[in-house]
């Protein structure tokens, strides 16, 4: 029985464009106790390749992780199954609010040690014992506490694009780089300050609400469903929007925008710009903002050296990759000298 993906990037979007029908992106996660994670990734496999769904599916013992694209035809089938499993029963769906067929070009469940990377090992800390889940009018209302520290649990190159006025938002390259930070930073605060945290959709914050309290934090409070909820529900209530900018996602699109607001810059010539590219040259795939002037003087690259690489042939390019590993730079997402104006 087949228990990967066997389609190409290449052959898959061909199916979707001969398919023709519309597909909804969406995301979930689920903190929960799970036994066997080997058997229930080959469950969630079997079942959802049958449905079309593509993606990108994390299980762990502490909990399961999805960002997928459902055919709009098979959703209610799709959210039938997972209702059928006990802990994911009326798990909140967050939709994109910006659509795109081919925002996942493969299905891929994949088993690991953690839904998010932590860096902890700490047995006595339960993943499940978490803060207080508040909605976009609840948020609101908090921030506007002056006993409120706000703080955003991204990273650097998500925060840059877009954030809710008036947050924290810590210069790291990864999650677990942000849990010393900010304890650090507010371990004075553990019991007259609030703190509210958020992310993309809710899963980080989660950990991070009940790692913070954890660690003796009276008053913890996360923002419901993340970033991408909120923005529904402001949308929806009439709600004033406190977020500026765009929203950075983990697929093809990028980021949705939430607001006209544009508050990053061109890391070539400065100009206002958030739009996230990947460098050209398959060697570097560096992740930086570059606007369209600079795209095409750049030939879409980071640096002169790779505008040069990217002029060779393929299997110049190729030679010239032969033994050597990926390049750092493809992990620091933005961090490069030859970005002149990156912040």
């Amino acid at each position: 029985m087949q228990l990967y993906n066997k389609l190409s990037a290449k052959e898959r979007a061909a199916l979707i464009d001969e398919a023709g029908t519309d597909r909804l992106t969406l995301s979930f996660y689920q903190y929960a106790h799970i036994g066997n994670t080997e058997i229930f990734r080959n469950h969630l496999f079997i079942h959802w390749d049958g449905l079309d769904v593509l993606g990108r599916i994390y299980v762990a013992n502490e909990g399961i992780n999805g960002q997928l694209s459902v055919p709009a035809p098979n959703f209610l089938t799709f959210k039938e199954h997972l209702d059928s499993i006990s802990f994911l029963e009326n798990v909140r769906l967050n939709i994109a609010r910006e659509q795109d067929a081919k925002s996942f070009l493969k299905l891929k469940v994949k088993v690991r040690n953690k839904i998010v990377a932590d860096g902890l090992n700490d047995n006595t800390f339960d993943v499940t014992n978490k803060g207080v889940h508040v909605d976009a009018k609840g948020f609101n209302d908090l921030i506007e506490d002056p006993n409120t520290v706000l703080v955003d649990m991204r990273n650097h190159y998500e925060s840059e694009i877009g954030h809710f006025k008036g947050a924290i938002t810590p210069d790291v390259d990864t999650f677990r780089d942000s849990l010393d930070i900010i304890e650090e930073d507010l371990k004075d605060h553990k019991d007259d300050k609030k703190l509210v945290m958020y992310c993309t959709g809710g899963i980080r914050c989660e950990k991070a609400s009940a790692y913070y309290k954890h660690k003796g934090f009276k008053n913890v409070f996360q923002l419901e469903g993340g970033i991408i909820e909120y923005a529904r529900q402001v949308e929806e209530k009439g709600l004033e929007n406190k977020f500026l900018g765009k929203n950075f996602v983990f697929d093809h699109r990028r980021a949705e925008r939430i607001t006209d607001d544009v508050i990053s810059n061109c890391h070539q010539c400065g100009k206002p710009c958030d739009t996230h590219v990947n460098c050209e040259n398959q060697a570097c795939h560096l992740l930086f903002i570059q606007c369209e002037d600079c795209a095409s003087e750049m030939n879409n690259c980071c640096s002169a050296e790779c505008k040069e690489i990217n002029s060779l042939s393929f299997e110049e390019q190729k030679e010239l990759r032969k033994g050597k590993g990926n390049s750092n730079k493809i992990f620091k997402k933005g961090r490069s000298e030859a970005l002149k104006y990156k912040q």
